[in-house]
């Protein structure tokens, strides 16, 4: 059985990954009879209150939130080597920009975790296929933009375009129920809710994208 890594970031869209689209991702994974390994950084960040939407002044630790999307089958990140894997995917949510990385307040210039950085070039070294949904493909563009120059989508946001652009990596717009295929790079991205205004259609698209990412193994 194939198996995809899935990169979580904590468990909320204000503060770690969008349940939605981690828990679609893994569906995805499931109906395409791979098996996903839920992983996360074990590291503490600033939560959020999802009911008021502030910063509750209190860190929570990713690794730990993450088990609560992966039902305690996690991994720590730094644990985890591409050849464990036969692709990976990245969830978005706010965690992604902000945990993951710092590309929510660097843009461009952002830096990434060091063992997600290790992990995606490792991937990358390797030729095993890469997919990243919503926010998530920034960190594609920070880790891997001068070298490989992929081509990736966040939908059709202008200023977080022409953020991903200046990393060398390149953006084309894309419907939320589609994904944008780099073939060359053996990677996979789609918008989910970056433009979604259905839940129904973040499924149709992460299930593409997942789709797509199996077909490149």
């Amino acid at each position: 059985m194939k198996k995809i890594g899935v990169v979580l970031s904590g468990c909320g869209v204000k503060d770690g990954s969008e349940i939605h689209e981690a828990v679609f991702a893994l569906l995805a994974i499931d109906r395409q009879g791979c098996e996903a390994v839920c992983m996360a950084p074990n590291a503490d960040f600033p939560s959020v209150n999802h009911l008021t939407m502030e910063e509750g002044g209190v860190t929570r630790n990713a690794l730990v939130e993450g088990a609560r999307i992966a039902r305690g089958n996690i991994r720590d990140i730094k644990d985890v080597t591409a050849a464990d894997l036969d692709a990976i995917v990245l969830p978005g949510g706010f965690g992604a920009a902000k945990n993951l990385c710092d590309f929510a307040v660097k843009g461009a210039a952002a830096s990434v975790h060091p063992e997600v950085s290790r992990l995606l070039k490792e991937m990358a070294t390797a030729s095993k296929p890469i997919g990243a949904i919503c926010i998530a493909p920034v960190i594609l563009a920070a880790v891997l933009g001068k070298e490989l120059s992929p081509t990736l989508t966040i939908g059709n946001d202008a200023g977080t375009a022409a953020e991903i652009e200046k990393t060398g990596a390149r953006h084309q717009e894309c419907l939320v129920t589609d994904s944008v295929i780099d073939a060359k790079n053996k990677v996979v991205t789609t918008p989910a809710y970056m433009l979604a205004t259905r839940i129904t259609e973040t499924f149709q698209g992460i299930d593409n994208c997942v789709s797509e990412l199996v077909k490149l193994i």
